[in-house]
């Protein structure tokens, strides 16, 4: 499995943009699906952005879809999700992981993982 960690969050005002990185070790980055999730306080840990092996295919939560870019560079083996127009409710602690398998797309928690220790995403009114 391939190592990640998640980084870029931070404080911004609504209306603003971030961009995280998902940084992975390991020869095998080009070989695994990435997927974005996050979870606000209190609230269960949902599903953002999905990017395939090649980046050929990209799927959207519909919260976010038209705001947010998934996109990944292979060969600094790095995800990258802009994050642009953001809103008070996309605080949250934003989370990258591969499934499990590699070339398998999906976006499925119990067919992902392990996790990381994410990367807080504050967005003020």
């Amino acid at each position: 499995q391939v190592q990640l960690v998640e980084s870029g969050g931070g404080l911004v005002q609504a209306g603003g943009s971030l961009r995280l990185s998902c940084a992975a070790s390991g020869r095998t980055f080009s070989s695994y699906a990435i997927d974005w999730f996050r979870q606000a306080p209190g609230k269960e840990r949902e599903f953002v952005a999905f990017i395939s092996v090649s980046g050929s295919i990209t799927h959207y939560a519909d919260s976010v879809k038209g705001r947010f870019t998934i996109a990944r560079d292979n060969a600094k083996n790095t995800v990258y999700l802009q994050m642009n127009s953001l809103k008070p409710e996309d605080t949250a602690v934003y989370y990258c992981a591969a499934p499990k398998l590699p070339y398998a797309n999906t976006w499925s928690q119990d067919r992902i993982g392990p996790w990381g220790q994410g990367t807080q995403v504050t967005v003020s009114s």
